[in-house]
Formats: C-alpha cells, sequence, structure tokens
C-alpha cells in the first residue's frame, strides 16, 4: 500500500532534478508558474489582459509611426521631385557664367547632375481668368538631371518646351483656375514693366499650353509654371544670365555637407554665390513633422507603460494567491532573492510574449495599410485618410480635349 506512493515522490523529485540541471530554479517555476491554470481566474484574466494591453500597445507604436515615416517619405520625394537638392544663385537673382561654375561643381563628389534655370514672378490670365504663379525658365535637355517633373506629366513633354516657340507647362490645379487645355493659349504678365512714352507698363507675352504636370501637392500643382530658359531670358530681360544652377545629389541627406564643401571650392569665384539646400528651403515644413513623430512616440509609449503597469499588479496578486507555495519553496531553502526571481520571470514571458505579439500584427498591418483602410472605410462608409492626401489626384476631363 505504502510503494506506491512512494514510487510516485521519489519519480516527481527525480523530474524536478533534472528540470533544474537542464534550466535555473527561477526560470523552471517561472516558466511553471507561467503555463500552470490557475485556481484564480481573476489573476489570469488580468495575466490575459495585460499581455493584449501590451500587443496592442506595441502595434499601435509600429503602425502609426510606419504611417508617418511613410507620408514624410512620400512628401518628401514629391518635394524634391520639383524642387532642388542644392542650388546655387547669384547676387540679385544673376548668375553670370553658370556653365563653367556647373562643370567645376560636376566634378564634385556626390553631385550626380546639374541645370540652370531662371526664376521669377508672373501672372497668368485667359480671359476673365487671372492667377499669380512661379515662372521657371528651364532647359528641358538637362531638367531631367535634377528633378523627376517629366515622370508626373499627365500631358505632353518637358521637350515640347522649345526655344522661340513660347510654350509654357502649367501644374494640373493652375490649369484649372485658369481654364485651359493643351493648345490654348495664354497671356504672361512679367512684374518688371518697361518705359514707354505713355508710362511704365507691365512685358506680356502670349503662350501656348504644351504640357500639364501634376505632382499631388497643392503648392506646385496650383502656383508653378514652366517655360523654356530662353523664353524666360527674353521676357524678364535677363540676356546671358540665369538665375542660378540647380544640382541633384546622389544621397539628399549629404546636402548640408555638399553645400558647405562647395562654398570652400567656390569661394575664389569673382561673382557672389549663394548656396541654399532642400534641408534649410524646406526646415519649418519637416521639422514640424518630425516633432509630430515625436510626440506620438511619447504618447504611444505611454500606452504601452500602462499596460506594463498592469504586470506589475498581476504580480502582486499572484505573490498573494501563491502564498503557501512560497512558504513550502522557502521551508526547502528558497532564498527571497530567488522567490523574487520566479516571479519577473512569469511577468517577463507576459511582457514578451505581449510584445512580440504586438511586434508580428503591427508589422502585419503596416504592410497591408492600403489594404487594410478602403475596407473599413467600405464597412461603415466613413473616410479617414483623404484620397488626395495620399494618391494623386486625377483629373481625367482635363486632357480629353474639353474645357473644365
Amino acid at each position: 500500500m505504502n510503494e506506491a506512493p512512494r514510487k510516485t515522490k521519489m519519480s516527481v523529485f527525480n523530474r524536478f532534478k533534472l528540470m533544474k540541471q537542464s534550466l535555473p530554479f527561477e526560470l523552471f517555476v517561472g516558466m511553471r508558474y507561467t503555463r500552470a491554470k490557475r485556481r484564480n481566474h481573476f489573476i489570469s484574466f488580468i495575466s490575459f489582459t495585460s499581455m493584449v494591453g501590451i500587443g496592442l500597445g506595441v502595434a499601435a507604436l509600429i503602425v502609426v509611426l510606419s504611417v508617418m515615416n511613410g507620408f514624410q517619405e512620400e512628401l518628401r520625394s514629391r518635394i524634391l521631385g520639383v524642387a532642388s537638392h542644392l542650388q546655387i544663385t547669384g547676387a540679385n537673382n544673376l548668375l553670370s557664367d553658370w556653365s563653367k561654375i556647373s562643370s567645376k561643381v560636376q566634378t564634385t563628389k556626390h553631385v550626380s547632375g546639374t541645370a540652370p534655370y531662371i526664376m521669377a514672378q508672373g501672372m497668368l490670365s485667359n480671359g476673365q481668368a487671372v492667377q499669380g504663379a512661379i515662372v521657371r525658365g528651364v532647359l528641358p535637355s538637362d531638367e531631367g538631371k535634377v528633378s523627376d517633373l517629366s515622370q508626373h506629366m499627365r500631358a505632353g513633354q518637358l521637350t515640347d518646351l522649345k526655344a522661340g516657340e513660347f510654350g509654357i507647362v502649367l501644374g494640373a490645379e493652375l490649369a484649372q483656375s485658369l481654364g485651359v487645355i493643351l493648345g490654348d493659349k495664354i497671356v504672361l504678365m512679367a512684374p518688371q514693366g518697361q518705359f514707354t512714352p505713355t508710362g511704365v507698363v507691365p512685358r506680356i507675352k502670349q503662350f501656348t499650353v504644351v504640357g500639364l504636370f501634376q505632382i499631388g501637392m497643392y503648392e506646385y500643382d496650383a502656383g508653378l509654371a514652366l517655360i523654356n530658359i530662353d523664353d524666360a531670358a527674353k521676357l524678364y530681360r535677363m540676356g546671358d544670365n540665369v538665375s542660378g544652377v540647380r544640382l541633384k545629389l546622389d544621397d539628399l541627406f549629404l546636402a548640408p555637407q555638399i553645400s558647405r564643401d562647395l562654398a570652400v571650392s567656390l569661394s575664389g569665384e569673382t561673382q557672389s554665390l549663394f548656396l541654399t539646400d532642400w534641408t534649410q528651403e524646406h526646415a519649418n515644413f519637416f521639422r514640424a513633422i518630425q516633432m509630430e513623430k515625436r510626440v506620438m512616440f511619447i504618447i504611444l509609449a505611454l500606452i504601452v507603460a500602462v499596460a506594463a503597469f498592469n504586470i506589475v499588479s498581476t504580480l502582486v496578486m499572484a505573490v498573494t494567491d501563491k502564498r503557501a507555495d512560497i512558504a513550502i519553496m522557502r521551508t526547502f531553502g528558497a532564498s527571497p532573492l530567488s522567490i523574487m526571481g520566479i516571479f519577473i520571470v512569469q511577468g517577463a514571458l507576459i511582457g514578451i510574449v505581449g510584445t512580440v505579439a504586438g511586434a508580428f500584427f503591427g508589422v502585419l498591418i503596416a504592410l497591408n495599410i492600403g489594404v487594410i483602410v478602403p475596407f473599413i472605410e467600405h464597412i461603415f462608409h466613413v473616410q479617414f485618410l483623404a484620397k488626395d492626401v495620399i494618391t494623386l489626384v486625377n483629373y481625367p476631363h482635363t486632357y480629353c480635349g474639353v474645357m473644365y
């Protein structure tokens, strides 16, 4: 009658010794407490909610920061698709002997392309419609070296800007405001006037719309017009001068360093030169986005911290529930530090499982956010993200030969 219980006790003891030899005592007991079915279901529920809370916090942190990083990268690519990584300008918006400067900076490391430009303001009119715009004179053969504007053309090509033909390429929003399509004539008025016997009158020239582009940013789509650099020089009386030279780098984040290096190498030029990189030109915009990312990170980190505090309360209740077990382990010689290590292991396992699960689902959601958001919007008939912010808006009626 006494043999069977003795064998059972010995087998349990031997199994415990084998486990203890392969794992530390605290780790073995902590994992056993975590896996075991608890008598107190309330503690089990609190542990589960703590795990879920950490998982949701980590997933939210990954998804939100991923969306904001993607949004920032998309805006940066669109802005720098039209603006330059770095530009060299002359005093009073006049740069002479630009070809010499362009050839010199092309030998600089990390500079992948250069192109001259003329930048000025103008007033565009078509009948009763009048719109102010930034007029940029470009050299079509070189513009592709410093910008991705040709990839955003919705009608026509940049090569249609031929010298002497006075063609113009408009942003889609600007063309819509003026009510013009390909082939229409518009009038461009330069603010610099010319003196006549009747007084000062603005210089006026008629241009033909030869192309339409759409970046997806209102600043450019509604306020930028491109003309040939020779036509711009004639209209604004620049002569052989240009406003500056635009540079494209193979690594846009090196722009401040390249700007400082070029300032040293071009210091011997006879004319005054000014170097501006994209981090200076759009500093406030990208600084605001960076600040929003930091604030969102702090807010979401606090959500994870709240879930972590739930683990502490779970362990406190677990210690109260395991007082009898603690007394037995203390009787067998376990130190207070070992007892504390057991419950640290238990809390760490809850946190690790929650973090890994949250990271998995966060990455999964972030990779499929383009499918998940439209699905939710379709189900609940709500709109979370404006489509004109995350995608390019197409205007099919702009290019089919009819008026707006």
